[in-house]
């Protein structure tokens, strides 16, 4: 993703001036809120039909669950989600009505961005409303704006000084949101964030970030919130890979999703879920001992962890060490791809390393799926190559023989659509709506 994306056709803000280079090493101004704030509610107001017994939110049967089953493509049509609920005709068409006075539903053709739906087909009204995606890495920040479909209206990415204290990051990132949100004139639904390491998801602070000093312990919602006041979601930037994977598509019930980039860390969805998003970590492959680094200091504190191998940061420091200058892993990865030798050894050197544990991963979860992210990602074929060994060497045969590896589905910008896909998640879930509806 470049500095700042086009915006798409529409009536969307355009994006900002600024040129990519690292933050100031002094506190940036407080940002100057859009001209027309943003808020945290969805579009219009309905009141929601009496959904009579058994009609309460988490049963599959109120309105928030009928724009669900439109929105993940299991009903296209009233007669759909008879059937699949068991309601009856009246039934829903009382709830497809309340969503359609909300402004969450659209029939037919009547949304710029249905692609010309058939008459009489449901869709989620994509414009309805945007959220806000934020990925902020250990030298990168990345700022995007998306609708309801996770498509990016204009985004904003730049690269800052490794070890920029949230004092100083922050309250640039929150000037650059009130740039993207100017002349918004559709709700925000929400922010879905991303940090390294391990996360609160509740107090919506860091709690454990060897990568990010300074960060633990800060809340980072105040820094937004006079900007920006819809609600914050926070997640680790792994887990943030996995909800991009999982947005908008039915996956194979169990995936495993490696980010590999300055560090390693590992997503694993099990029956279409992600396991352990909730409480704000997820595999910490990274720091799984191996033998072959036994004695290696890791940035962690410990000693022998698979990352003071085959981490971002550890390929990096032997490239210096070699005299090449090199100063991120996406360097690395640039030199490698233009053939650079050493930079590919150490890419398929690092992949066989963390094919080591990855091989027990999978023949514990049988996943029928390995997505490969991060930086590292970026030179998918020889990276993998390297995991492929390893994994098929050391796994078992039945477990292997069906599974496959892919890409990451979007890239670079992966994390920070996994970000938007936080966001639009909870906001959509059939609890919230039917709150909305009821409001």
């Amino acid at each position: 993703m470049t500095d700042s994306t086009a915006s798409r056709p529409g009536s969307r803000p355009a994006p900002p001036d600024g040129a990519r280079g690292p933050v100031p090493a002094t506190k940036a101004p407080a940002p100057t809120p859009p001209a027309t704030p943003a808020t945290s509610a969805l579009p219009g107001s309905a009141a929601l039909p009496d959904t009579g017994p058994g009609g309460t939110s988490g049963t599959g049967t109120t309105a928030g669950a009928l724009l669900h089953l439109v929105r993940t493509g299991r009903a296209a049509t009233r007669s759909d989600l008879a059937r699949v609920t068991g309601l009856s005709r009246s039934a829903v068409t009382s709830r497809v009505h309340a969503l359609l006075d909300a402004g969450l539903l659209v029939e037919g053709g009547g949304s710029t961005s249905t692609g010309g739906r058939p008459p009489g087909t449901l869709g989620l009204d994509v414009d309805a409303a945007v959220v806000v995606g934020i990925a902020v890495g250990r030298s990168r920040s990345q700022l995007g704006l998306f609708d309801l479909a996770g498509r990016e209206i204009v985004g904003d990415t730049r690269d800052h000084v490794v070890g920029t204290a949230p004092g100083v990051l922050m309250p640039d990132v929150a000037a650059r949101l009130a740039a993207l949100l100017a002349g918004t004139t559709v709700p925000v639904a929400g922010i879905g964030m991303s940090l390294p390491g391990t996360v609160d998801p509740e107090t919506r602070m860091s709690l454990d970030a060897p990568v990010m000093g300074g960060w633990d312990g800060v809340a980072l919602g105040p820094y937004l919130a006079e900007v920006c006041p819809a609600p914050l979601h926070l997640a680790n930037d792994t887990a943030a890979l996995a909800h991009s994977e999982l947005f908008g598509v039915v996956p194979p019930a169990d995936v495993l999703v490696v980010k590999a980039s300055t560090g390693l860390g590992l997503g694993v969805v099990a029956d279409g879920r992600l396991l352990g998003a909730h409480r704000g970590i997820t595999g910490e492959l990274g720091h799984t001992r191996i033998d072959a680094a036994d004695g290696l200091l890791c940035r962690c504190g410990a000693t022998g962890c698979l990352e003071s191998l085959a981490g971002g940061w550890a390929l990096v420091n032997t490239m210096v060490d070699e005299g090449h200058d090199v100063r991120h892993v996406r360097d690395l990865v640039q030199l490698a791809l233009d053939g650079d030798t050493l930079a590919r050894q150490l890419l398929r050197q690092s992949g066989r390393h963390l094919g080591e544990v990855l091989a027990t991963a999978v023949n514990l979860l049988h996943p029928g799926l390995v997505v490969v992210g991060g930086d590292m990602g970026a030179a998918f074929d020889l990276y993998t190559a390297g995991i492929r060994e390893t994994v098929y060497a050391r796994a078992a045969a039945s477990v292997v023989r069906d599974l496959r590896f892919a890409p990451a589905a979007h890239g670079e910008s992966a994390g920070l659509v996994g970000c938007a896909a936080l966001a639009i998640d909870a906001a959509l879930t059939p609890a919230a709506v039917d709150a909305h509806l009821r409001a």
